[in-house]
């Protein structure tokens, strides 16, 4: 009995040990594998963080200066973190071209940034849409209707109008002895374009529409502008610290009642039968898939309200701002400026005004036009988010973490650009087939240079926006000289935050040179 007993208790010792032996393998087995998963990961190269705050005492008003700085010491592909948020920072050409060509589907959704709990159109955005189905129904009627070319070609009268517009104010502040700000001047010039183009059938020569749109969009924009500190601090973003939010939603609610008014206007013209084929603008196409119940995507007011906010924040100030920069460099090298227009007056003359058909014949100009926006980008940091975890030049980047390409490093990158400082029109004027490298611009192929973003959600506008620096830049330089008020030069000084644009007002005196009036 006693042995029996023993012989149990002894099995049941070895049982014990046994499953004990197994279950100690297993554990280390799963700590060597989590050892070792954690060990094969590799993140992008961080500059030194504090608590809380991460990086956020390494970077200044001048983001995109700054980035290029910390790149420029730990590596064209960078990771970041801004409280609870990491960002990965891309800065030349070889990374971008991985992340917006070879891996361009991870990299396809872009993220809401500011004050977005305070938008009343919250998630019904396009520019700011996650990659799916709504997106690409937005790209596709982008591309195929709102910005086809024979869509902006119906146009071009209204353009020609607004620049005759812009010279007859300039020329007016010319006899009267008086200075310009011509950032104000050419920011009307693109909010009566945008509004005549969108909502043409609701401009009124007076321009109360749409001088009630500007501010209404100014108003938003300069709002949205205040809410750093949310962003950095996660924990603050329900909090209206300020009241801005309170402020921005009211904006919001204000901007829809005057959409609404529109959007009713329209669809009792066409209930009366008002409605003209040879004249529809942007609102008549997308009223008209709004309404379409075979439309593979139903799009609601709230949709169309929001596409039309966001088409006139990316169109009016990124434009103005380009245009801005170029007469300021211009200005500021007279030789480059009597060189364009020698070349203007040898191509177009003396007895009208340049037009958008000038412009193929006019290749300084259009070098004058790259190298600005090479220099300037108008949307100097391009905001992305990956999708899935992927490796990009062998480093991991994780799903959900925010991208930022900078625009402004890339097209000042000292391997891809001799003396990328220098404003040197020239540049552009030494390639091979310059037509090529026209296309491979628009499309965002050319990695090295990329003003309008690049991938699937490149800029849609850009061959608008193209067209219409064009024709205003050689416009300014063929009827007027400008003096500086205030001194010789103009101050290229950068302005805060991420846009990019000028910090100083550009103010001058125009003085008339060719009146194509009289």
């Amino acid at each position: 009995m006693a042995s029996s007993f023993n012989v149990m208790f002894f099995n049941c010792i070895q049982f014990l040990i046994s499953v004990s032996i197994i279950s100690l393998l297993i554990v280390l087995r799963l700590i060597k594998t989590f050892t070792n998963s954690q060990a094969t990961i590799r993140f992008p190269p961080s500059p030194p963080a504090l608590p809380i705050i991460g990086h956020l005492h390494l970077l200044s008003t001048q983001l995109p200066k700054c980035l290029q700085t910390l790149s420029r010491r730990y590596g064209p592909l960078m990771q970041i973190r801004i409280g609870a948020t990491t960002y990965v920072v891309v800065s030349n050409a070889s990374v971008a071209k991985e992340i917006l060509k070879t891996k361009d589907i991870n990299f396809s959704s872009r993220y809401e940034s500011g004050p977005c709990q305070y938008n009343i159109y919250k998630g019904c955005g396009f520019i700011t849409a996650p990659y799916g189905p709504y997106w690409r129904f937005m790209k596709k009627l982008c591309a195929t209707k709102l910005f086809a070319g024979a869509q902006l070609d119906r146009f071009n009268h209204m353009r020609e109008q607004e620049f005759e517009k812009l010279m007859k104010s300039l020329m007016k502040c010319c006899d009267e002895g008086e200075a310009c700000n011509l950032g104000v001047e050419v920011s009307d010039l693109m909010n009566n374009l945008t509004f005549r183009m969108t909502m043409s059938k609701k401009f009124s020569e007076n321009g109360g529409e749409a001088k009630r749109m500007r501010m209404l969009i100014l108003e938003i924009m300069e709002l949205a502008a205040k809410f750093g500190a949310n962003e950095v601090l996660g924990f603050l973003t329900n909090i209206d610290l300020f009241g801005n939010g309170k402020k921005i939603r009211e904006a919001i609610c204000r901007y829809d009642v005057f959409l609404e008014e529109i959007m009713k206007d329209y669809e009792d013209n066409l209930s009366n039968g008002e409605e003209n084929n040879e004249d529809r603008d942007l609102m008549d196409i997308v009223l008209e898939t709004y309404r379409d119940t075979n439309a593979e995507m139903k799009l609601t007011r709230n949709n169309i309200k929001n596409f039309f906010m966001e088409l006139f924040m990316a169109s009016v100030d990124t434009t103005s701002a380009a245009i801005q920069w170029t007469m300021a460099e211009l200005i500021n090298r007279p030789e480059v400026f009597k060189k364009l227009r020698d070349e203007i007056e040898s191509v177009v003359g003396l007895k009208r005004l340049v037009k958008e058909s000038d412009v193929p014949k006019l290749p300084y100009l259009q070098a004058i036009v790259k190298e600005s926006l090479r220099l300037h980008p108008p949307g100097p940091i391009m905001f992305r988010e990956c999708i899935a975890d992927c490796k990009i030049k062998g480093f991991d980047v994780k799903a959900r973490t925010k991208t930022l390409v900078s625009l402004y490093a890339i097209m000042r990158d000292p391997d891809s650009w001799n003396d990328p400082d220098e404003y040197l029109p020239e540049r552009f004027l030494s390639e091979n087939n310059i037509d090529e490298h026209n296309e491979m611009e628009m499309k965002g192929q050319d990695f090295r240079y990329l003003p309008y973003g690049g991938g699937r959600r490149g800029c849609s506008g850009a061959a608008h926006a193209h067209s219409v620096m064009h024709t205003a830049i050689g416009a300014l330089v063929q009827c007027f000289d400008w003096k500086v008020k205030g001194g010789e030069q103009i101050d290229i000084i950068v302005g805060s935050g991420f846009a990019g644009a000028m910090a100083v007002p550009l103010t001058c005196y125009p003085i008339t040179r060719f009146n194509p009036f009289k």
